[in-house]
């Protein structure tokens, strides 16, 4: 992260030597600039952060565009918006990133232990002679095939974390959460069941 930051700084100081300049030379100069301080994080911001990689990408287009119509002061000034805004998403990016291994973290600590409880409920009334009132043959089974569709993508948000994609990871485990919680409400269990697992 060091390195990307020092990259984009070295650029900003370029950039702010090309916009005193006026010119052809120095406005492509200040793109190639912005260009190189917007690849150091495009990759992970675009996984990250999107919206912010879209708005560096629109003002590096513009810079482009008043290079081709010969706008140097435009040019300039666009690459100079563009490298400013390539340096707020390398920030931006760790933000979201601390946001989103927070909200894994949160996760994989409760969502493993409501499926352990799930699990145990459903063999119990799998093995059970007799249903509580509430549940019929066709519920217990109905749970049973979203348990295993639940263990299947809590395993594939599990892949996707170790595999570095912490934003998928997220998204699959709060999918698994709701499922999980739902199966739990049609069984008649509380949250709580989960906690002491």
């Amino acid at each position: 992260m060091k390195k990307r930051f020092s990259i984009i700084l070295t650029v900003l100081f370029a950039l702010s030597l090309a916009a005193c300049q006026g010119g052809k030379a120095p406005a492509e100069q200040a793109i190639k600039a912005a260009e190189a301080a917007f690849d150091a994080v495009k990759a992970e911001a675009s996984k990250y952060v999107p919206e912010q990689t879209k708005a560096v990408e629109d003002a590096l287009n513009a810079a482009k565009d008043s290079l081709a119509n010969k706008d140097y002061t435009a040019a300039t000034a666009a690459a100079t918006n563009a490298a400013a805004k390539a340096k707020d998403l390398a920030a931006a990016v760790a933000a979201k990133k601390a946001e989103l291994t927070k909200g894994w973290e949160d996760l994989s600590g409760g969502v493993p232990k409501m499926l352990e409880a799930v699990k145990g409920r459903v063999e119990a009334l799998a093995k059970s002679k007799k249903l509580p009132a509430n549940l019929d043959k066709a519920k217990v089974e109905g749970a049973q095939s979203d348990l295993a569709e639940a263990d299947k993508v809590w395993e594939e948000a599990d892949n996707a974390f170790k595999g570095g994609n912490i934003a998928e990871a997220v998204a699959k485990a709060t999918t698994v959460k709701e499922k999980v919680a739902g199966i739990m409400s049609t069984l008649g269990m509380k949250p709580q069941e989960a906690a002491q697992k």
